[in-house]
C-alpha cells in the first residue's frame, strides 16, 4: 500500500478537521512506483501548510521549523521528514529563478513542476484517500521511462534553468531518456544556465558523478551544449585529431569510460572526480612527434595544477577532498608506469611513499584507466597491477613505508651538531629519506643516524662536545 505509514491518516484526519484538501506531491509518490526507498515527504495543502504542520507537530510533540518567507514547514518523525507547504502558483522574470508566488490550487502547483514524473500526487482527504492524481501522464512516462516537462519546455526551463541540469540528473540517475522535445528546449536554452549559481549546478552535478553510469549525464550535458558552459575542460577533452597515419584516441570519450568503470568499482564521490580530471590537462599538452605520433607529456603535472583553480571555480570544497583529487591526478601514471618496467622494490617503495593511505583508490583508479580494446593488453596489464599490489603488500610489512617520516628530523641534527636552520640540513634529511626508499638502509633510527654522522662529517660538521 502506498499510503501505509500511519502518519498519513493522521494528516488526513487533521486536514479533513481544518476543512483543507491535502496532497503527498512529487518525489515520495515517484519513488513509491519506482521501487526507491525515500524518507522526504512533500505535503501540498489548498490552503496553510504551516498550519497543518503546527497542527501535526502538537499531535506528535514534535519540533516544527517554519519558514515564513517561503510559506513552508518541516517536521520529523518515526524516521521520515515531511515538508508541509501551501498550493501555489508561480511567474519569474527573465533574469532571475527566483519566482513571484502566489496561492494557488493543487493544478497550479502541478503545473509550476520540473517533469511530469514529479508532479504525480495522491489525495490525503478521508473521502478521496491514495487516490492519485496526475494531469500529465506521468505514470505512463514512468512506466515509459521518459523525462518530460508537464508544461511548454521552453518555458519550464527558461523560468528556472536549473531544471535543465535536473532533467540531465534524473535521466542518469534513473536510466530514463529526455523525450525529444524537452531534450530540443534543453539546447535552446542552455544559455539560461548563466543566472544559477555555481552552488546549485554542482549539487546537480555531484548527483551525477554519484550515479550508476556517470558517462551517460555528462554525454547528455555534452549533446545539450551545457557541458561546454559549465564545465568547459571536459568539453575541451572531445574530439580526435589525426596527421598521416597517426591519430590520438578521443580522450573524453576514454574519460567517461574510466569513469564508468571506476563507478563500478568504489561510489567514493572524491575518487570519481578525480577519475574525472585525472586527464583533464591532455589538450593543453598536446604535442605531435612524427616517429611516435601523439604525445601528452607532463599532463598529469599540469593536470594536478588545474585542480584548485577547477575546484575553487566550480564550488567545490578546497580542502583535504581537493588535496586528494590533485595526488590521484598527480600519480595515476605512476602505477602504469611500473606495470610496464621491470618493478624494482624501490619504485614501488617510493610510490608507497608519495601514494600514502590512497593507495589502493590510486590502483583502482589506474586499473580503471586501460581501456584498451585488445584483450591480450589488458589482461597483461591487470597481470602485472597484481605484481605491483603482491610487492606493496611485501614491501609495506617489512619496511613500514606508508606515510612513514624519516627516522632523523631536522631537530636532530641541529641538536647534533649545534648548528641553526640551514640548506645543509635539508640535504641530510633528503639523502636519508632516499637511502630508505631506495633500499641501502633500513627504515630504522640506527640505521638513519650512522648515515646523518657519515653524511655530515662530509660536510665537515662537527658534533656537540666532541
Amino acid at each position: 500500500m502506498p499510503l501505509s505509514n500511519p502518519l498519513f491518516r493522521r494528516i488526513a484526519r487533521l486536514a479533513d478537521e481544518q476543512g483543507v484538501r491535502a496532497f503527498v506531491v512529487g518525489g515520495y509518490v515517484r519513488d513509491y512506483y519506482l521501487r526507491r526507498p525515500s524518507t522526504d515527504i512533500d505535503v501540498v495543502v489548498v490552503g496553510s501548510g504551516i498550519a497543518l504542520a503546527e497542527a501535526l507537530g502538537r499531535e506528535l510533540h514534535t519540533k516544527v521549523s517554519v519558514f515564513k518567507t517561503f510559506g513552508t514547514a518541516m517536521l520529523r518523525a518515526g524516521g521520515v521528514e515531511v515538508e508541509f507547504v501551501g498550493a501555489r502558483k508561480e511567474s519569474y522574470s527573465h533574469d532571475s529563478r527566483k519566482p513571484q508566488v502566489e496561492a494557488g490550487t493543487l493544478d497550479d502547483d502541478q503545473r509550476r513542476r520540473d517533469f511530469t514524473i514529479n508532479a504525480l500526487a495522491w489525495s490525503l482527504n478521508s473521502d478521496t484517500f491514495g487516490e492519485l492524481v496526475d494531469p500529465f501522464d506521468g505514470m505512463y512516462d514512468l512506466e515509459e521511462c521518459i523525462i518530460r516537462t508537464p508544461c511548454d519546455p521552453d518555458i519550464t526551463f527558461s523560468d528556472d534553468p536549473l531544471r535543465m541540469m535536473r532533467a540531465v540528473r534524473f535521466a542518469t540517475q534513473l536510466g530514463f531518456q529526455i523525450e525529444e522535445e524537452t531534450f530540443d528546449a534543453i539546447r535552446r536554452n542552455a544559455a539560461r544556465i548563466g543566472i544559477v549559481s555555481r552552488e546549485r549546478i554542482i549539487t546537480e552535478l555531484n548527483k551525477i558523478v554519484l550515479s550508476p553510469v556517470p558517462s551517460m549525464g555528462f554525454e547528455l550535458l555534452e549533446m545539450t551544449g551545457l557541458l561546454e558552459l559549465i564545465f568547459p575542460e571536459l568539453h575541451n577533452l572531445k574530439g580526435v585529431e589525426r596527421r598521416g597515419a597517426h591519430a590520438h584516441k578521443d580522450n573524453f570519450v576514454h574519460t567517461l569510460q574510466v569513469v564508468d568503470n571506476v563507478a563500478r568499482r568504489s561510489d567514493d564521490l572524491w575518487l570519481r572526480w578525480a577519475t574525472v580530471l585525472h586527464d583533464i590537462a591532455k589538450p593543453l599538452t598536446k604535442a605531435y612527434d612524427p616517429k611516435v605520433g601523439w604525445t601528452f607529456h607532463g599532463h598529469e603535472v599540469l593536470g594536478s595544477k588545474m585542480v584548485p583553480a577547477i575546484f575553487r571555480r566550480m564550488k567545490l570544497p578546497l580542502n583535504e577532498h581537493m588535496k586528494f583529487v590533485q595526488k590521484m591526478v598527480f600519480l595515476h601514471l605512476r602505477p602504469i608506469i611500473l606495470s610496464e618496467d621491470l618493478v624494482t622494490d624501490s619504485a614501488v617503495r617510493r610510490l608507497l611513499f608519495e601514494a600514502g593511505d590512497d593507495v589502493e583508490a590510486l590502483m583502482t583508479l589506474c586499473e580503471a584507466d586501460i581501456t584498451s580494446k585488445i584483450d591480450a593488453k589488458v589482461k597483461r596489464y591487470m597481470r602485472n597491477f597484481e605484481l605491483v599490489r603482491r610487492k606493496m603488500k611485501d614491501l609495506e610489512e617489512r619496511d613500514r613505508i606508508r606515510n612513514f617520516q624519516p627516522p632523523i628530523t631536522g631537530e636532530i641534527i641541529m641538536e647534533t651538531y649545534g648548528i641553526g636552520p640551514c640548506r645543509v640540513i635539508g640535504d641530510i634529511k633528503e639523502i636519508i629519506k632516499n637511502a630508505i626508499l631506495d633500499g641501502e638502509i633500513p627504515n630504522d633510527y640506527a640505521a638513519a643516524f650512522a648515515l646523518m654522522e657519515r653524511l655530515a662529517a662530509e660536510r665537515g660538521l662537527t658534533a656537540v662536545g666532541k
